[in-house]
């Protein structure tokens, strides 16, 4: 009787270390999981600057063809507008900070 107790305990011994080891394992699969979509997510992130920064280019070419024709009144509608966008979002925001 003692003999199969013993064993008994013994298989709750290395049944309660596999468990342990199974619930690591896990910990480990979640965390490489979090891991890959933080990367997709940068991945993206960088995709988006990417175009924004193509789109900037190319808007920066268009306003220097403009400017190289003299469009002057092109030009200062161009630069207002941008001012007044500045000035607008700073004002809006001041209002939350």
């Amino acid at each position: 009787m003692s003999d199969a107790y013993e064993r008994e305990q013994q298989n709750n011994h290395l049944l309660d270390e596999l468990s342990s080891k199974v619930s690591a394992l896990r910990g480990v699969t979640v965390n490489i999981y979090d891991n890959a979509r933080s990367q997709d997510v940068i991945d993206s992130s960088n995709e988006v600057f990417s175009n924004l920064s193509t789109s900037l280019k190319g808007s920066a070419n268009r306003l220097g063809r403009m400017a190289q024709q003299g469009n002057k009144v092109a030009i200062f509608k161009l630069a207002g507008g941008i001012i007044a966008v500045v000035v607008g979002l700073w004002w809006i925001l001041s209002f939350f900070w």
